[in-house]
C-alpha cells in the first residue's frame, strides 16, 4: 500500500500539482515553496529536544494554541515546531502571541523526499498531528527518524467516515506509523479502531480551552470599537461558507428588521467578502468592512483571529456551515462567552459539541430561514430566555475545560519514550 501511494502520487501529479498551484495562487499570500518542498530554513537541532506540532490552518492553529500553552508550561526546554498548510494559517500563527513556539514553517509536501529532507532537518522526539491531518509519508518519514507520533484532539467527522472505512486498507497502513491516537469523544475511538488504529484513548476536546482564552477581554471596549449603536440589538454571524447560507441568514435578518439590528458577519473564508458585501449591500443597501475601521449597522468582519473575541459583544449568535449540508462550524466559542446560539441541522464536523450544546439548552436548531427568524424574534422579546441560554452555556464550557493540559502531559510521556 506504501508503494501504491506514492506511485499514485507520481502518476497523478500532472493533476495535482496544477491543482495545487491554482490554489496557492488565489490566496492573498503565497507559500515559501522551499519550506513545501522539505528545505526549512531553522537550526540543526542542537542539545534541546523538538516537537513538531502538526496544524492545518486557521482553525486548527487556534484550536492548538492552548496545548502550545501547555506544552510550554510542561516541557520549557523543548523546542517547539508548528507546521501549517495554508497562508492563512501562516499569518494567524505568525501573529500569535510570543513564545508559542520557535519555529514556524510550512508543511511539506507529502512526497517521500520532501518529508525526509524535512524530518532530517527538524529531528523531532514526539510529532503531534493535529485533529486528522494525516497523511502517509509524513508518518513513515516520522517513524524513520525514530520519533514519536501522535494523533492529537483527534475525529472523525459522520461524512468523512463511511468513505474512509471503505479505504480501511489504506488507513491501516498509515495508522501503523501511528503510535498513540487522542481522541475527542468514545465515537471518534470507535471509528479510529475500526480503521485500523492502535492504542487509542479519549482525552477531550481542546477547543473548549482555546474558546475561554479572550473571555477577560471587556465587551464594553469591543462595542466601542465596532462603533455599536448599544440602541440595537446585536447578532453576530460567524463562520458562514458560501451564497447559499448567507442569503438564508439575510432572508431571516430582513424579515426581524434590518433597522432593528447591530449585524457582524464572518464569513469562513475571506475570499467570499467581496460577493458578500453585494448580496448585504442588495439587502440593506449599505455595508462596512471591519478592515478599513468603519462602522454601520451591517459590518463584515474581514479580519484573522478576531472573531472569538467579538462574540462577546452580541445578544444572539448564529453559527454558519449547517444550514447547508457542509458540516457545520465551531459553536464552542460563542458559548463560552455565554452567548445564546442559532445552527443549523448539518453540524456533523462539530457533531459532539453541538449535541452537548443542543441538549443543555445553549443552543437551537434552525432548519429553514423562517424558523432562524422565529427563533431571533423569540430571543429578542425574551431577555430571561436569552440569559438561561447563556447561563447554560457558560456551565457547559466550564464543565469540559482541562483536555489541553491532558494531551501536554501525554506528549511529554512521549518525548520521554523517543530514541
Amino acid at each position: 500500500m506504501f508503494l501504491i501511494y506514492n506511485l499514485l502520487l507520481t502518476f497523478l501529479s500532472p493533476l495535482w500539482v496544477p491543482w495545487m498551484l491554482l490554489k496557492a495562487r488565489r490566496r492573498k499570500e503565497r507559500p515559501i515553496w522551499a519550506e513545501r518542498f522539505g528545505n526549512f530554513d531553522i537550526p540543526a537541532r542542537g542539545e534541546r529536544h523538538r516537537i513538531w506540532v502538526h496544524t492545518v490552518s486557521v482553525g486548527e492553529f487556534v484550536a492548538a494554541t492552548p496545548i502550545l500553552r501547555e506544552i510550554r508550561k510542561t516541557l520549557p526546554n523543548h523546542e517547539i515546531l508548528v507546521s501549517v498548510t495554508t497562508s492563512s494559517g501562516h499569518q494567524t500563527a505568525r501573529e500569535a502571541e510570543a513564545g508559542l513556539f520557535d519555529h514556524l514553517v510550512y508543511f511539506p509536501i507529502d512526497v517521500a523526499r520532501f518529508q525526509l529532507s524535512a524530518m532530517q532537518k527538524v529531528r523531532p522526539d514526539v510529532v503531534a498531528i493535529m485533529e486528522t491531518e494525516l497523511w502517509m509519508n509524513f508518518v513513515w518519514a516520522a517513524k524513520t527518524f525514530g520519533a514519536r507520533t501522535m494523533l492529537v484532539n483527534g475525529r472523525i467527522s459522520d461524512k468523512h467516515f463511511p468513505t474512509s472505512y471503505k479505504l480501511r486498507s489504506f488507513y491501516k497502513v498509515l495508522l501503523k506509523d501511528v503510535d498513540l491516537c487522542l481522541m475527542q469523544s468514545e465515537l471518534d475511538v470507535e471509528r479510529i479502531k475500526a480503521l485500523g488504529a492502535g492504542e487509542a484513548r479519549v482525552v477531550g476536546n481542546c477547543k473548549f480551552d482555546q474558546a475561554v482564552q479572550g473571555l477577560k477581554l471587556d465587551s464594553a471596549d469591543w462595542k466601542k470599537e465596532l462603533g455599536l449603536d448599544l440602541e440595537r440589538f446585536t447578532i453576530v454571524v460567524g463562520s458562514t461558507r458560501g451564497e447559499v447560507e448567507e442569503k438564508l441568514v439575510l432572508a431571516a435578518l430582513g424579515s426581524v428588521g434590518f433597522d432593528r439590528l447591530n449585524v457582524i458577519h464572518a464569513p469562513r473564508h475571506l475570499e467570499r467578502v467581496e460577493a458578500l458585501s453585494q448580496l448585504v449591500r442588495e439587502a440593506t443597501g449599505a455595508v462596512v468592512l471591519r478592515s478599513q475601521g468603519a462602522a454601520g449597522p451591517y459590518m463584515i468582519l474581514d479580519t484573522y483571529g478576531e472573531l472569538g473575541s467579538v462574540y462577546s459583544v452580541a445578544d444572539v449568535v448564529i453559527v454558519g456551515g449547517g444550514f447547508e449540508d457542509l458540516g457545520g462550524q465551531n459553536v464552542i466559542q460563542p458559548l463560552a462567552h455565554g452567548k445564546p446560539v442559532l445552527h443549523g441541522p448539518h453540524m456533523q464536523n462539530f457533531r459532539d459539541s453541538s449535541a452537548m450544546a443542543d441538549k443543555a439548552g445553549a443552543a437551537k436548531v434552525c432548519a429553514t430561514s423562517e424558523e432562524l427568524t422565529v427563533a431571533i424574534k423569540a430571543l429578542m422579546e425574551d431577555p430571561a430566555s436569552r440569559k438561561e441560554m447563556g447561563c447554560r452555556a457558560k456551565k457547559l464550557v466550564d464543565d469540559n475545560i482541562g483536555a489541553s493540559a491532558r494531551y501536554a502531559k501525554l506528549i511529554a510521556e512521549e518525548s520521554g519514550k523517543a530514541k
